[in-house]
Order: structure tokens, then sequence, then C-alpha cells
């Protein structure tokens, strides 16, 4: 609660609204007696290597878990499948899935059903899988057995994920401040992003996985033999300049049945403008921009603007 009244959570107002439903399953769904937390690994096999695209301004980073398929829909069908197995052993029963679609603590709750343990960054880390996996849940009315909550915390004295944050959003050892977070920025944010934190942004145009890439339990992660995640359109290291221009047909046309569409067409320019602007000032670059000045939008003007001044200095 302390993290919510201190405005962590910025215009996620959602996490505010359910109030103490987020804590208690059975107020969330009436009748929950147990909750069935399960992963599932995304890192694609296919994907060009996060460095590469990151130490590349004028390439568009995607958080790896969006360059495929929407983890909601693969997850939601998958614990569809698990309910209907179970239904095969048990009979009918009551139950809800879960996908990040609810006031779930979906962390402390794989945490507590021993899938690993939360860290530094507020990700939940497997000793055997690192954190490159989605968590879902199934409440249900079943009085299963309990297994035992991962007590053993890892992370020891290492702080490489709170060192790396390009803008600083881990502000303490598992203590995350959205507002901060370029994944809040460049997905929940839907008005201007803060001048702040643009140049901090560098190319990373949907979602962040610094935290992630540095954390060093991740040499024990799975790629994922999930054919819904392989990496779609070449959205693990396009050009931004190409991504910039698509229409908002091609846009909709090339995120269907991603995550990415779900920030809707003028936030995708937004987060790309900032990204040129913190590019090589080059003729591609400046004019890909200047095509945009005048756009309808005010929030993607707003940013082609900054974008413009930002490579008019660097001249």
């Amino acid at each position: 609660m302390n993290w919510l009244n201190n405005g962590m959570h910025g215009e996620m107002e959602y996490m505010a609204r359910h109030g103490n439903r987020r804590s208690r399953p059975a107020e969330l769904r009436p009748g929950t007696l147990r909750v069935i937390s399960v992963r599932m690994d995304y890192l694609p096999t296919d994907t060009v290597d996060s460095d590469i695209v990151l130490d590349n301004p004028e390439l568009g980073f995607v958080s790896r878990y969006a360059t495929g398929r929407d983890y909601h829909k693969v997850m939601r069908s998958r614990l569809q499948k698990l309910a209907s197995r179970i239904e095969k052993e048990t009979g009918p029963f009551g139950y809800r899935a879960f996908v990040d679609s609810a006031p779930v603590l979906e962390k402390a709750l794989a945490r507590n059903s021993g899938l690993g343990w939360i860290g530094k960054h507020s990700n939940l880390i497997n000793p055997k899988a690192g954190s490159w996996f989605f968590l879902g849940e199934l409440y249900t009315d079943l009085p299963l057995p309990t297994d035992d909550e991962f007590s053993n915390n890892h992370c020891g004295s290492c702080k490489s994920c709170i060192d790396i944050c390009p803008t600083a959003a881990i502000i303490a050892p598992y203590q995350v401040d959205a507002r901060r977070c370029i994944s809040y920025l460049t997905i929940e944010l839907k008005g201007s992003i803060p001048e702040e934190f643009r140049a901090p942004i560098g190319n990373r145009i949907y979602g962040c996985d610094d935290c992630q890439l540095v954390c060093p339990w991740n040499r024990f992660a799975q790629t994922t033999a999930e054919a819904d995640f392989a990496t779609r359109h070449r959205l693990d290291s396009s050009s931004l300049i190409d991504l910039f221009n698509w229409t908002e047909e091609e846009f909709l046309k090339r995120t269907e049945g991603s995550a990415i569409r779900r920030i809707g067409y003028l936030s995708w320019l937004r987060n790309i403008a900032v990204a040129l602007g913190n590019g090589p000032a080059n003729e591609n670059s400046m004019a890909a921009l200047e095509a945009r000045r005048d756009h309808d939008s005010e929030l993607v003007r707003e940013h082609v603007a900054w974008a413009l001044e930002q490579l008019s200095q660097s001249n």
C-alpha cells in the first residue's frame, strides 16, 4: 500500500482501484480456496542479440516479451487446457484464469507457490530458469495441497539491475517507481513523456529489458519452444526510420495479435520520435521527422519537435 500511497503506480489507476482484492483472492473470485501459479518461458530463439540492437542508435529496441504473439492470448489458452485436464480428473470445478489481466499479485503468488523469489528489480527469478518467463494463475475452489514458499532470496549483494537502470527507476532494492520506468513511459503512459527521461530512453521504443539483461541468474534462462513467441516482422531489430514511416494501417496490420498494438499508433510514433532524437543527426532521420512535424496529433508534434531540436543541437 505504501507504493500506491506514494503514487509510484503513475497513471495505472486500476492498481489502486481494486484495493484489498489484490491480496485477497476470495474477494476477487468468490469461493477461491487455492491459486495454481504457472510460468512459461518466452525468450525467442531467433531474436537478434539485445546488446547489438541497444548499441545501434539507428535500430529500435522492443522488449523481448513483445516481439511475438500477445502472451495474454497464449497463456490464457494454455491455462484453459490445464483447467480442462484437471476437470477430467476431478469432475466439474470452479475456476478463473488470470494472465496479467486483473488485480492479481502474481509475483507474490508465484513466490508463495515455490516458483522463485522476487528480485531487487521486482521480477520473479527462478534459480534454474532466470526471469525470462510469463506468469499466469488459476483461481480455483479445489482444496488442493499447497507448495512451500520460495523463502531463499539469492540476489545477495548483487545490485546490477539497480545500477544499469537507465532512468534510475529501481529506487531501492525491491522498489520500482513506475513513473521513472521506461516500460511504463513507453507503454502505460498515454500522454507526454517527461523531458528528463527522453534522453535516457535511448532507442527503446517499447519496454526495457536492461535489468534482466544484466541479471546473472539469466545465464540459466531457457529459450522458448513456443512458435507463437517467435519474432514477427523483424521487430527485434528494425530500423527506426522504417518503423516511424509506418502508416496507421501498416501499424495495425503488423501488430495484429501483438501486445504492441495496445499502446496505439500515436504512442508508437511518440516513442520512435524520442528514439530518433537520441540517434544520429543524419539526413534520413531529419527528413523522417520533418515529414511528421505537422502531424494531426499534438502528442506526436511535441515529441517530433523535441527530436528535431535534439538533432539540430548535435550537428
